[in-house]
């Protein structure tokens, strides 16, 4: 089953950019990625850019809104995620567990909806 791990963090949380502490966690990161390879788990993920940049749409009466920033407004921003294929939610859990962030952030493992669409 696949799970996209999403990763958040209030802003200014975890280490500060360009510090022995950054490149430790950054590390951490190079270190979650080969584990998840040699576990066959890793299907995809990425950083995010910060939710300032981020433009949110809906679409009301046939007409396209666009909003610049993110639509809710949370302590914590969504970060990054890693899409993982596991075999349950407990290899899940193993895994996301060693995605640094969690130890100042929360990692949020949803399971992907399969659905089959028509042709």
């Amino acid at each position: 089953m696949q799970y996209l791990a999403l990763i958040y963090a209030e802003d200014g949380a975890g280490p500060q950019y360009d510090t022995p502490e950054f490149g430790a966690m950054m590390q951490g990161y190079a270190n979650a990625n080969k584990a998840f390879q040699a576990a066959g788990v890793m299907r995809g993920g990425e950083a995010l850019q910060h939710t300032s940049t981020a433009t949110s749409l809906r679409i009301r009466d046939g007409k396209t809104e666009t909003m610049d920033g993110p639509f809710a407004e949370t302590k914590e921003r969504l970060g990054g995620f890693y899409l993982l294929d596991c075999k349950d939610l407990d290899q899940a859990i193993e895994m996301a567990s060693l995605i640094p962030s969690a130890q100042f952030g929360t990692i949020e493992l949803r399971p992907v909806m399969e659905i089959n669409l028509p042709e």
